[in-house]
């Protein structure tokens, strides 16, 4: 791999203490909590805080199209900080994975994500790994008709990005979310809710001619800049599980004193670094197209995806009974852990990419 910086600058800094400040202030616990018992009124308010009063939207759009043509490094650094808040907003669905799918292309629809006054999800799975076989659906026309299950960020999006088939190959058409069946599910993280979206006969725009190659990219930036949302939890569970044991006392003394603990918590903090190592190179590479890219992309899923759960395990384990009550908020995180997991491909599938990238045997 080429020699990358890794270092964050001032830019960086000073990013990544308005974002956490403003979380501080707008997304407690009990709010996120309250996700999973059907009040989402969070996510709105949350979501134009951050894309609309900090701009953060439009970080990955470029300036022609009324963005602020930032990097993958900035984004991460957004990322990190929702990671560490399980906070309920589509940044990674829209302003990554969908913008991301968009860009180069002259749609209107850039100009209005990056001013947050709309959002888009990409017509999907959201365990689609970058490699994976996509869903494409069927075209008459400018009439678009097929169903995709489990697709992120649709509850709140606008307008919907749908490969269909065309004469040509793959292609990707703008769809409004409103003339589609937007079915929410269930789901094990209600902070990222997935929805089933049946579309039949629905009129849709072509934006990107060359579909696949378009979805291909923004799932391989998602993929990789999902690494920094799971360093982003994973160092919220380190820290609080820290914290808390150096102030739980049991028979007498700290319960962070105890041997066979802080090994535990030494071996989880290396890995959350190593993690953060991974996590950085990735968001480097994608910033300046280095051609190690896919490779730094799998790297950084196939460990930062297993480091966060192992996080969240720690952290609802080492806080004991309070860490298993619905009142404190490890279970988010770890919701959310076991969410990421899985998402834009799991760990396995990224060794397996991996192997193929480097060339080792099967």
């Amino acid at each position: 791999m080429n020699e990358l910086d890794l270092l964050p600058n001032e830019l960086e800094q000073d990013l990544r203490a308005t974002v956490r400040d403003l979380l501080q202030d707008r997304c407690s616990s009990p709010e996120v909590t309250a996700l999973y018992d059907g009040d989402r009124s969070v996510v709105a308010e949350l979501w134009k805080a951050l894309a609309e009063d900090l701009g953060l939207a439009g970080l990955l759009v470029s300036e022609k199209h009324g963005g602020h043509g930032a990097s993958a490094r900035e984004a991460a650094v957004v990322l990190e900080e929702l990671g560490r808040s399980a906070a309920p907003v589509p940044f990674l669905t829209s302003s990554v994975v969908a913008t991301t799918a968009l860009a180069g292309s002259d749609a209107d629809l850039l100009g209005e994500l990056a001013a947050g006054t709309r959002t888009a999800a990409l017509l999907v799975p959201w365990s689609t790994a970058p490699g994976a076989d996509l869903p494409v659906l069927r075209l008459d026309g400018d009439r678009i008709t097929g169903t995709v299950t489990s697709v992120a960020g649709a509850t709140e999006a606008d307008v919907l990005l749908v490969i269909a088939q065309t004469a040509g190959g793959p292609a990707l058409y703008e769809v409004a979310a409103n003339a589609a069946s937007v079915t929410p599910v269930v789901s094990l993280d209600m902070s990222r809710q997935l929805a089933d979206v049946h579309l039949d006969a629905v009129h849709g725009r072509l934006v990107v001619a060359d579909g696949a190659a378009a979805v291909r990219r923004a799932l391989e930036c998602g993929a990789g800049l999902l690494a920094a949302e799971q360093v982003g939890l994973a160092r919220w569970c380190l820290e609080t599980t820290v914290e808390y044991l150096k102030m739980r006392r049991q028979f007498g003394r700290t319960v962070g004193g105890f041997q066979a603990l802080k090994h535990r918590l030494a071996d989880l903090y290396t890995s959350v670094e190593s993690a953060a190592a991974a996590a950085q190179y990735a968001a480097a590479a994608l910033a300046t197209g280095d051609p190690d890219t896919p490779v730094a992309v799998a790297v950084a899923q196939a460990y930062c995806g297993d480091v966060a759960v192992v996080a969240a395990e720690e952290a609802v384990q080492l806080h004991g009974g309070i860490g298993m009550t619905w009142e404190h908020p490890a279970h988010l995180y770890l919701k959310r852990a076991k969410s990421d997991q899985i998402a834009l491909g799991t760990p396995g599938a990224h060794r397996f990419r991996l192997g193929e990238l480097v060339d080792l045997p099967a």
